[in-house]
């Protein structure tokens, strides 16, 4: 397929394969993130985000930009994804109107900002991202998936990279409360488990810490361990307490696997 997008082509042929091309490398890159080949992940995106442009479909190069960008955020270099997210919400407002590209934009936006401590682009990303739950169909089920349903955790992520656990906490727990996938439960555990590391509180993160190590090795998903790495820093102050020491631990010797 990837030989056929730079052989010359009738046009509707190759936007037709450069269309279904973006879609596959797309989803190979998702693959490739969870398996925390981040390298490899980005090579696809790369490919996918290339393809779409060549196919003039702004949604779907917007959303490979979008996953691109997952690689920084998901690695600590949210400054590196700002540029890249702006982007992908340029190009989706020039997609189209009844797809929810530029609300997810919108969104990993925000979570960006925050960690780069712009307050003010953080709540107005959020509040763009919010306007998903006003549109009747925002998704496609395939290269779309965005609805909204995660806004809580991610807003709930934003409080946590400005230091705010009080405000992150109480939406992090009513999730829990509700059926979720098993990556984003982990996902959810974690965060409540910086939020605890946050307040000094040792019983709510060894209590969440070790509940998401179970699912991060349930799952065998590179992107919780990933996360759960990230949550080590957090647990410094808070290693004098032996379960805390031991939880550092576990995580030290998952990462190493």
């Amino acid at each position: 397929m990837t030989d056929a997008a730079v052989r010359p082509q009738h046009l509707d042929m190759r936007t037709s394969i450069c269309t279904m091309l973006a879609d596959a490398y797309q989803i190979a890159g998702e693959v490739m993130f969870d398996l925390n080949r981040h390298g490899d992940a980005e090579h696809c995106y790369a490919i996918a985000a290339s393809a779409a442009q060549q196919a003039n479909a702004a949604d779907l190069w917007a959303c490979a930009m979008i996953r691109h960008s997952y690689v920084s955020v998901y690695g600590g270099q949210h400054a590196d994804a700002v540029p890249m997210l702006r982007l992908a919400l340029r190009l989706a407002r020039n997609g189209n109107s009844a797809l929810s590209t530029r609300h997810w934009a919108a969104d990993v936006l925000a979570q960006a900002l925050a960690a780069t401590g712009d307050a003010k682009g953080c709540d107005q990303a959020l509040e763009l991202a919010e306007k998903v739950h006003g549109m009747p169909r925002p998704h496609n089920g395939g290269w779309l998936r965005f609805d909204g349903s995660r806004l809580p955790e991610d807003r709930a992520s934003c409080y946590l990279s400005q230091q705010r656990p009080d405000l992150a906490e109480p939406l992090l727990t009513r999730l829990l409360d509700r059926p979720q996938p098993a990556r984003r439960r982990g996902l959810t555990l974690i965060a409540l488990a910086s939020a605890g590391a946050m307040q000094r509180d040792n019983t709510k993160t060894v209590t969440h810490g070790f509940a998401a190590l179970d699912h991060a090795r349930n799952t065998a998903s590179g992107v919780l361990v990933r996360q759960l790495t990230n949550l080590r820093p957090r647990l410094i102050p808070l290693r004098r307490d032996r379960y805390v020491k031991h939880l550092d631990s576990q995580i030290a010797a998952l990462a190493r696997r």
